[in-house]
């Protein structure tokens, strides 16, 4: 019964960590954000693949699943760091975009409350950066908050998916050893076949006159 319920709870976990990472990712296509896409495509493979685990009863898919997830965790605490400028990063650079391009989040424009004007370009200047002469304004929450948020949602499940990984990992284990001992109790199970060799005496028969 309990390995029942942490499936069912890990595979509710997984299915959540889906349409989360599903709709990361839109945002993230959104704003150019390559290295997170990167992460987020690679994410999606393995939760699908610990899913599958999970469902079919097989813990090494499920044992990737939970290195995963230590490492999920890891670069979201990353990208936290990045968009607060901890340890040196700075949200104003192009790290993310691997210096492809100077895009940055898509929330930096189209946050809640946020109103976007374009600015006359100064007379004699020519550039194609048209987005330097974008003004956001009024915004309700700065868009560096709500890449955090979205972070610490997926560190959030992620820390839930490792925990009831190892638990489920733990729990077909066991099950599976339980098996073994019952199958390796008996040195001859029933279907055994005692095969000695018959010894048959052979008499000569002679026909009756």
């Amino acid at each position: 019964m309990g390995c029942c319920s942490g499936r069912c709870t890990l595979i509710f976990i997984c299915t959540l960590q889906l349409v989360l990472a599903l709709e990361r990712q839109v945002f993230d296509f959104l704003g150019y954000q390559w290295a997170p896409i990167l992460a987020n495509f690679f994410h999606i493979i393995i939760v699908i693949l610990g899913l599958f685990g999970t469902i079919q009863y097989r813990p090494r898919y499920i044992v990737v699943y939970t290195v995963w997830a230590a490492l999920w965790v890891a670069w979201n605490i990353f990208i936290i760091c990045f968009y607060l400028n901890v340890g040196g990063l700075s949200k104003d650079s192009d790290l993310l975009t691997f210096n492809i391009s100077a895009h940055h989040s898509w929330w930096s424009e189209h946050g809640p409350g946020c109103v976007r004007r374009e600015m006359p370009q100064a007379s004699g200047v020519h550039t194609t950066e048209s987005h330097s002469y974008i003004t956001v304004m009024g915004c309700l929450m700065d868009y560096q908050y709500i890449e955090v948020m979205h972070s610490g949602t997926q560190i959030l499940v992620a820390l839930l998916g490792f925990v009831y990984a190892c638990y489920v990992v733990s729990a077909i284990t066991e099950e599976e050893d339980s098996f073994d001992f019952i199958g390796g109790f008996d040195p001859f199970p029933l279907y055994h076949v005692n095969e000695k060799p018959s010894h048959l005496l052979l008499k000569p028969m002679y026909p009756s006159t």
